[in-house]
């Protein structure tokens, strides 16, 4: 018997619906797009990052020494989850290694990026981990000796690998179950670290991290959506810079791990928040401050960029959909036409399959419709220019599943934390689980609003995002723009409802 959370009420899923039906009005009675920042600005008002975390992302980028402590702990924390998940019991909600990896760290991580954008990656286990083996120095800038440090080919530049590592970890997460085995968290965790280590001993700097890794592009993205980031203090001052040890570092600092160079980013998803050009930096002049949304850019993303913004929607969709009652009956009758059986890998394949297809062909018919109603667009800077508002459908839609297995899934850090391998441990009862799902830390009304609150959210700035990429997709009349927009805000109603109707649905408890 499995326990379930309960969805969002209908009134809070109603008062969604109005307010989604409240933007559209507006978007369409409004004279120009005053809500948002104009693509010169240099802030968004309102939304700067506080001073306390600006100061701490500050002294953790400028100093060696703090950042090392954070590789450090991270990377004990990494050995910790193998070492219980190989050796441990494996009773999963007995031992650390699924608890911390899928309650914890993936819920926390998503909810790190609200506050400190890519800074995760700049104290990645499996990152720390590679440059220790492969450039044999714990800090500073490291020998190449023990890479071939080989350029990547031009036709691998692209994220096409990251699309297929986030839809296999998914695979494996939702269809194989390696969230309820702890061996099998361990196994997939030494697997990105091998292919961290194959990466740096095979290519200069750190193309695992700009080109395959699907934990840093799905960090990278939701960046985007946050107003802060490593930039120049002055522009002028970059524009000025001949040297450019941001980019290629100093004796003593390592180059910019993924080829960016600070005062000419065009788009920051692949800051990895490393340090190197605030410590390279002659003239001191880079700082983790406030800016406006980065979405809001003229930066025209790269097919793979638009399908990795697709697959997440995908994904996080799926998440949620697999954990109501309906996607077991789902699966039972799907697999019964098949003939499938036992663990139904197929099935369950096939329903992933379905759950890419399915908002894949309802984007593109989006974007055959826009094309249709203004035929001198291409289809190719439709398709990757209308993704960067789909981009908050999925991480609103992310942190609103996770807050629910935060907060009421987290209970259970506690014990393991005091037995991490889960030694004479026995499976949690029926009543230990009902109590450890009733005992919100927060009433229970005040999750269903926040959970509310970011979906209104994501879809508001769906749409402004929409609206601002019309604009530079195609100036000129506005009442063609509207016009041109409308299969896109359908799409956007409907990707916003499915998300809403899954938290309205009771979840099942992971563990």
């Amino acid at each position: 018997m499995n326990m379930m959370h309960e969805g969002i009420t209908a009134a809070w899923a109603l008062l969604v619906l109005v307010f989604m039906l409240v933007c559209i009005v507006r978007l369409f009675a409004e004279n120009s797009a005053s809500g948002i920042a104009s693509p010169q600005s240099k802030s968004h008002p309102g939304l700067g990052i506080t001073a306390c975390f600006r100061r701490f992302m500050q002294s953790m980028m400028a100093s060696p020494r703090l950042l090392l402590a954070g590789k450090l702990f991270c990377v004990a924390l990494f050995l910790l989850v193998i070492a219980t998940g190989l050796y441990g019991t494996p009773i999963p909600e007995r031992n650390l290694a699924p608890v911390l990896t899928w309650t914890l760290w993936w819920t926390l991580l998503i909810f790190s990026i609200l506050f400190f954008g890519s800074g995760w990656c700049a104290v990645c286990p499996w990152d720390a981990l590679a440059t220790w083996l492969v450039r044999w120095r714990l800090w500073r800038r490291g020998s190449g000796r023990g890479s071939l440090n080989l350029r990547l080919p031009v036709k691998l530049r692209t994220i096409w690998a990251a699309v297929i590592m986030l839809i296999g970890l998914s695979w494996l997460e939702l269809g194989l179950g390696i969230t309820l085995d702890p061996y099998a968290t361990a196994c997939m965790a030494l697997l990105i670290l091998f292919l961290a280590v194959a990466f740096q001993a095979l290519f200069e700097r750190k193309a695992f991290c700009r080109y395959v890794c699907p934990v840093g592009r799905t960090i990278g993205f939701y960046a985007l959506l946050v107003p802060a980031e490593l930039k120049p203090r002055k522009q002028s001052v970059c524009d000025g810079c001949k040297t450019l040890e941001c980019n290629r570092g100093t004796s003593d600092i390592a180059p910019c791990p993924t080829s960016l160079v600070m005062g000419r980013m065009s788009q920051s998803s692949y800051c990895v928040s490393c340090g190197n050009c605030v410590q390279s930096c002659p003239n001191g002049n880079i700082e983790w401050g406030s800016r406006r949304f980065a979405v809001l850019d003229r930066y025209q993303l790269q097919p793979s960029e638009a399908c990795f913004m697709l697959a997440l929607l995908a994904m996080t969709s799926l998440h949620g959909l697999s954990m109501t009652a309906r996607w077991d009956v789902w699966i039972s009758a799907m697999a019964s036409m098949i003939g499938d059986s036992g663990m139904l890998l197929g099935t369950f394949s096939l329903g992933l399959a379905v759950s890419i297809i399915v908002p894949l062909l309802l984007y593109g018919a989006a974007v055959f419709l826009m094309l249709r109603l203004q035929p001198t667009l291409s289809f190719g800077a439709l398709f990757s220019g209308m993704a960067y508002a789909v981009l908050p459908l999925a991480f609103a839609y992310h942190l609103a599943h996770n807050l629910v297995h935060l907060l009421r899934e987290v209970a259970s850090i506690r014990d393991v934390v005091l037995n991490p391998f889960g030694e004479g441990a026995l499976p949690l009862s029926m009543m230990e689980k009902h109590m450890r799902m009733s005992s919100l830390p927060i009433p229970e009304w005040l999750l269903f609003s926040l959970q509310a609150g970011l979906m209104m959210f994501g879809f508001w700035v769906a749409l402004r995002i929409l609206q601002q990429r019309m604009e530079v997709l195609q100036s000129g009349n506005l009442s063609r723009q509207r016009r041109v927009m409308w299969p896109m805000v359908c799409f956007i109603v409907i990707a916003s409802g499915f998300n809403l109707w899954l938290l309205t649905q009771p979840m099942i408890m992971r563990m």
